[in-house]
Formats: C-alpha cells, structure tokens, sequence
C-alpha cells in the first residue's frame, strides 16, 4: 500500500539542500544518485533554502564539487528576495549577515539605519555584534528587523549549532520588535516556488529535515510535507505526528515517487 502522501499524484517536488542533500560540506550517502534520478523523471523541481553563509554561485559550486547537477536557476534563496524588498521599499539596512555575502547587497555606507537585516552569520553572531543590532533597533523610531530564515538549529561538520532563529528570537524579546521572517516558512516563499513551477501547491511535495521550516511551513501553503531522518532529524521532536510522510532519507522518498509514476 502507498503512503497516504502520495495518494494524490505529484507534479512537482520542493527540495531543502541542508540535510537533505548534503550535511555541511558532504553529500548525504545516496543523494546524488536520488537528484539523479529526480532529474531523470522529468519532474519539475525547486531547491528551496534558507542558506545564507554563501552566494547562490557559490552554493552551487560547492553543490557540484559533491556531484549535483545544479544550476543557480533552480535554487531559492532568501537573499535575493531580501535584495528586492530593500530596494523596492528603499530601506538603509545594517546588515548582521555573513562576511560572503555582504556585497550582493551592494548597500551605500549610511549611518541613518532604518532596520536591521539578520542571518546565519557564523562567527558574526557573537555578543557585541548582536549588541550593536539590540542598540540600533531600540533607536529607531520605527524599528524592523528581518530575519532570513526563523530555524532553531542546523548541523554543521561538528553537530548541531544554534541558527539564526535563535538569535532572531534575542533581539524579539530585547527590544519588543516582531521579527518579519524572509525565507523558509513563510508562505509567500514556498509559493514562489510553485508558481515558478507553474503548479498548483496541492500538486507540489516539500521533502526536507526541519519539521518547522519545511514541513510545516509547506503544509500551511497546501504543499505536502515529508519528513527525512537525515541532518538535523531528532524523533524527539515528534515529526513522525506532524508530516504526511516520513522517509529514511532523499532516495526513499524519490524511488517512491518514481513507483507512482511509473
């Protein structure tokens, strides 16, 4: 009998990069055969990620150093959103945003900040640059502050390490400002990816590690959310409950998508 997830025919597959594809700078043991064989079907796909400690470029080519066949097309990332939302309603962000992407956001120096721009940072998110970010927020005579991405946690080469969400959630409580979330699991995200896709979100399956930011956040939109053991799974958090399918990693879940179509 097939998972109830798959019950309804799927035209289109989202996919997270983090844990699902790679943990750090590693492909996750049968990955690569599985984006393969995704590609190999011929089905519509999206890499929909919240990573921020590098450019789009240079995800995929760290993407393709490990054997994935990416192109930059093909990925969703917050900074670009990010990027429009500045330009388009003309803020003077102070960015607390990684070393390696600072100059995608090509900002002019102007000491006049209106918001603040958070995400993973790495070694960035230390006590007296989050300080700087707490002090420029209580000043503003009306603060905003976005975050790219809202995740608890992510695993990296040494385990698990707080994400950005965390940091995110300091500044909320410090200074009374809700945080306007870019990124993963907002809907407006998944659904560009969709309609990029030109599909209807009831057609799309969302196959990531995080029940909160995939699986959740897909669901919300109407999009399915399966649930990987890879990466930052942990069954304490009680994903098996929550998604529509639970699979042993990306290969499952795609040989059981290449079952219902063939």
């Amino acid at each position: 009998m097939s998972p109830k997830w798959l019950k309804k025919p799927i035209k289109g597959v989202l996919l997270d990069i983090s844990g699902v594809l790679k943990d750090y700078k590693e492909a996750i043991q049968e990955s690569v055969f599985a984006f393969e064989t995704l590609q190999k079907l011929g089905i519509p796909y999206r890499l929909v990620t919240n990573e921020t400690t590098e450019t789009k470029a240079q995800l995929v080519k760290s993407l393709r150093n490990m054997g994935f066949n990416v192109y930059e097309k093909d990925i969703l990332s917050p900074v670009p959103v990010m990027i429009n939302i500045i330009r388009e309603n003309k803020l003077k962000p102070h960015l607390l945003v990684a070393d390696e992407i600072l100059e995608e956001f090509n900002i002019e120096n102007d000491e006049n900040k209106d918001c603040v721009v958070i995400s993973d940072a790495g070694p960035n998110l230390n006590y007296e640059k989050m300080n700087e970010a707490f002090r420029l927020l209580i000043n503003m005579p009306e603060p905003k502050l976005f975050s790219l991405g809202m995740g608890k946690y992510y695993k990296g080469d040494n385990g698990l390490n707080l994400d950005v969400g965390a940091f995110t959630k300091a500044l909320e409580y410090a200074t009374g400002v809700n945080a306007i979330p870019v990124g993963k699991p907002t809907p407006e995200f998944f659904l560009t990816a969709v309609n990029d896709m030109k599909l209807k979100p009831e057609d799309v399956v969302m196959i990531g590690d995080d029940i909160e930011s995939d699986v959740k956040g897909a669901q919300a939109c109407g999009i399915r959310g399966v649930l990987v053991k890879t990466g930052k799974y942990r069954s304490s958090d009680g994903g098996e409950l929550i998604a529509d399918g639970v699979v042993t990693n990306l290969n499952e879940g795609i040989q059981l998508i290449k079952n219902t179509i063939s």
